[in-house]
C-alpha cells in the first residue's frame, strides 16, 4: 500500500481502464459472445495493447492505475464501460490474463496499482484471487458491488496480505456512513460524485465542492473523487479541495475510437495539469 500512499503524498492522478480492451471492435460485439471464441493471438494482441495503453498513462504522470476485471454484468457502469468489458470479454480476456497484464505494469513501473472488479468473479477463490492480486503486484482492490455490511471477511483477507481494500462513497452516501466506509477501508476513499452510472459529464455539480468537503471532514482516508470527469478544467477544480482525481470513461472512449498509446498517454498528460 506504500505505493498508493506516496501518490497520494502528492495529488492522486488516477486513470481506469478495462483490461484488455484494445479498443477494435466486432461487428457481432454488442449480439452475443456465445459463438466467438478467442484465439491465443487474440488474447496476446489486447494484453499487449492494455500493457502498452497502460504504461503511456505512467509516463505521462498518471500515478494511481484503475485496472478493470471483464465482467459480463457491470451494473454501476454506463455505456461506455459496457462495451470496454465486452470488448475484453470478447478478446477472451479472463482474471489470469488480468493478472498477467498487472505483472507485466509492474515490472516496468513502480505505479500504484488498483484492481476494480465486481464480487461474482471472485468470490468462488476468493483469497486464491487476493493473494494472486498481491503476487502479481497489485496494491489495492475495489469491488464495486460489495457492501460494506458484507465485506467483513474480504477486509479480513485484504489486511493479511497487505492489499488496500478502497471503499466507495457516492452522492447519494450520508456522511455518517461515509466516516464508516473509510474507516472499515484502507488506501483512500473513493467518492463518486454523481447519481446513477459512470460515463462523461462535461461539468461538475453545483454543490460539488462544498459536499467534497464535507466528505473529507468525514473520511479518515485520502479521498479521491471520479464519476464524470473529462476536461482539465473539472480535474483542476477537484484537486482543488480533494485529494485525488479519477478519470476512467472519457479515456475508454478515446480507447474505441482508436486512439494510439501515445496519444493517449499525452492526452492524459494535458487533463492532468493542474496549476
Amino acid at each position: 500500500m506504500c505505493r498508493i500512499t506516496r501518490a497520494f503524498a502528492q495529488k492522486a492522478k488516477i486513470v481506469y481502464l478495462t483490461a484488455g480492451d484494445d479498443g477494435v471492435v466486432d461487428e457481432n460485439c454488442l449480439i452475443s459472445m456465445s459463438n466467438s471464441v478467442a484465439t491465443t493471438d487474440t488474447i496476446a494482441a489486447a494484453i499487449n495493447a492494455s500493457v502498452e495503453y497502460f504504461l503511456a498513462l505512467v509516463n505521462s504522470g498518471v500515478n494511481i492505475l484503475e485496472i478493470g476485471v471483464p465482467f459480463s454484468d457491470p451494473v454501476a457502469d454506463g455505456a461506455t464501460i459496457q462495451l470496454a468489458m465486452t470488448r475484453a470479454l470478447k478478446n477472451g480476456i479472463n482474471f489470469n490474463h488480468v493478472l498477467e497484464i498487472v505483472k507485466r505494469v509492474r515490472d516496468k513501473s513502480e505505479v500504484a496499482l488498483v484492481l476494480f472488479t465486481y464480487y461474482n468473479p471472485i468470490c468462488i477463490n476468493l483469497a486464491e484471487f487476493l493473494s494472486a492480486a498481491k503476487m502479481a503486484g497489485a496494491d489495492g482492490i475495489l469491488v464495486v458491488d460489495l457492501p460494506l455490511e458484507e465485506s467483513d471477511e474480504f477486509s479480513r483477507l485484504c489486511r493479511q496480505i497487505g492489499l488496500a481494500h478502497i471503499m466507495v462513497a457516492s452522492a447519494s452516501t450520508s456522511l455518517e456512513r461515509t466516516l464508516l466506509l473509510s474507516r472499515n477501508g484502507s488506501g483512500f476513499l473513493y467518492y463518486a460524485c454523481r447519481r446513477g452510472t459512470t460515463g462523461v459529464r462535461n461539468d461538475l455539480a453545483d454543490d460539488l465542492i462544498a459536499r467534497i468537503k464535507q466528505v473529507k471532514e468525514s473520511s479518515d482516508l485520502p479521498v479521491a473523487v471520479g464519476f464524470g470527469v473529462s476536461n482539465n478544467n473539472m480535474v483542476q477544480q477537484i484537486l482543488s479541495i480533494a485529494d485525488g482525481c479519477v478519470v476512467g470513461s472519457y479515456f475508454v472512449d478515446k480507447i474505441a475510437k482508436g486512439i494510439s498509446p501515445q496519444n493517449l498517454g499525452q492526452m492524459a498528460g494535458e487533463m492532468f495539469n493542474v496549476d
